[in-house]
């Protein structure tokens, strides 16, 4: 048994170089140059594109010699996007490629970069669908510039592709030559986000915290990163949805903060439950991955914590879950089991204040439930802090249909 002032042996995966803070996507242009003189762009299909970040970027890069093709993508990135993109510019001579957008451009991109050299096709690669081949490389270096506050893409080492529809599945292509070599995270490009959006990100973001935080993988380090991020969201993600200047903005940095944080913990630690299932959610039902995590959280929560008490009462995580409690509420609390009652109670609040939709929404059903959780067995669920049962797994699903 390892003595309770003892720190168990833990590692920590490849990061990229960050650059953080109001107007650093201006520096973009510079950091291009810093790789070569030919850049691919991949962006999401409108909201970049409309903002005038978009002009002063191509602007920038042609002022310094540098020229550029552009890919676009609207939903999540599905493997025969990532090959059809491979094939028409794997003879452009990139040095870089820069990903800017939400979670599927900067998927989209990371895969891109990764086979644009070796030309192969991403199913060699991808986990639990085809041979899993090890791959080789090289990768061509990757920029990425998160214009949301949710998946902590920039800071990770893989690229979730979508395959949806019945037999549909969400699986992940995963190497440290993935991870971007710089993540430029400038908490502006946030202003012009739609609040539906700001409510999944944020809340995909504070599960990413959440879970990495309580994680069978956790520790001390990434626990303080996690705390780090939570307290920043606490504080920043309020402010944020209420969109009130200057508070707002103030906002925006906190809960940029509090996402690339959430990036950094989840690719050391692993998730949970709530990213266990989300990826049978998003490719059965097309539920967008921040709808899911949101929707679901509170109630993965209540589960998770149940099940401790039952099997498991000595457990760190329930320790962790009522630090979280008592931070989100702002007190001290007379016992672990009022911390642990509180947190579940504000996130259900949360829930209710951000309008997230039930699951019935998007047509699911109580008879699909016994294929959701097949399909929940993933990588994420193999670091939830307690193993759950088919019907407790189940009972999150059913309480939010």
């Amino acid at each position: 048994m390892v003595p309770p002032f003892s720190i168990a042996p833990f590692g920590i995966a490849r990061l990229p170089r960050i650059v953080f803070g109001a107007g650093t996507v201006a520096s973009l242009p510079a950091e291009v140059t810093a790789f070569g003189r030919r850049v691919l762009l991949v962006t999401g299909a409108r909201s970049f594109r409309s903002t005038p970040h978009w002009d002063q970027l191509r602007q920038g890069l042609a002022v310094r010699g540098v020229t550029w093709a552009e890919l676009a993508v609207a939903g999540e990135p599905s493997p025969a996007l990532v090959d059809q993109a491979v094939a028409e510019h794997r003879g452009g001579g990139f040095d870089v490629v820069v990903g800017i957008g939400g979670g599927s451009p900067l998927d989209l991109a990371k895969a891109v970069a990764g086979l644009l050299r070796p030309g192969n096709s991403v199913m060699d690669h991808l986990e639990g669908v085809g041979p899993e081949l090890p791959y080789q490389g090289p990768a061509v270096p990757f920029i990425a510039v998160p214009t949301t506050a949710g998946s902590g893409a920039e800071a990770t080492r893989n690229a979730v592709l979508s395959q949806p529809g019945e037999d549909g599945y969400k699986k992940s292509f995963r190497h440290d030559d993935l991870v971007a070599r710089l993540a430029i995270v400038d908490p502006d490009l946030l202003a012009t986000c739609p609040r539906s959006l700001l409510a999944a990100d944020g809340m995909d973001a504070f599960t990413q915290l959440l879970e990495s935080f309580v994680s069978l993988k956790a520790n001390p380090m990434t626990g303080a990163l996690a705390w780090s991020g939570m307290e920043h969201f606490r504080t920043g993600f309020p402010a944020l949805w209420d969109g009130v200047e200057p508070a707002a903005a103030a906002g925006r940095s906190a809960t940029a903060y509090a996402s690339l944080m959430s990036g950094i913990a989840l690719a050391q630690t692993g998730l949970g439950a709530v990213h266990g299932l989300a990826p049978p959610l998003g490719s059965f039902f097309l539920i967008p991955h921040g709808v899911v995590c949101g929707t679901l959280l509170a109630e993965a929560t209540d589960v998770n914590i149940r099940a401790l008490r039952e099997r498991s009462p000595a457990s760190p995580a329930l320790d962790g879950y009522a630090r979280v409690g008592a931070l989100l509420a702002d007190r001290v609390f007379a016992s672990r089991d009022e911390a642990l009652d509180s947190l579940v109670e504000t996130l259900r609040r949360w829930v209710t204040e951000l309008r997230l939709p039930r699951l019935s929404t998007f047509g699911v059903q109580p008879g699909h439930l016994p294929k959701i959780v097949a399909g929940s067995r993933g990588s994420s669920m193999k670091t939830n802090p307690v193993v759950l049962t088919d019907e407790e797994i189940a009972d999150i699903v059913r309480r939010r249909i």
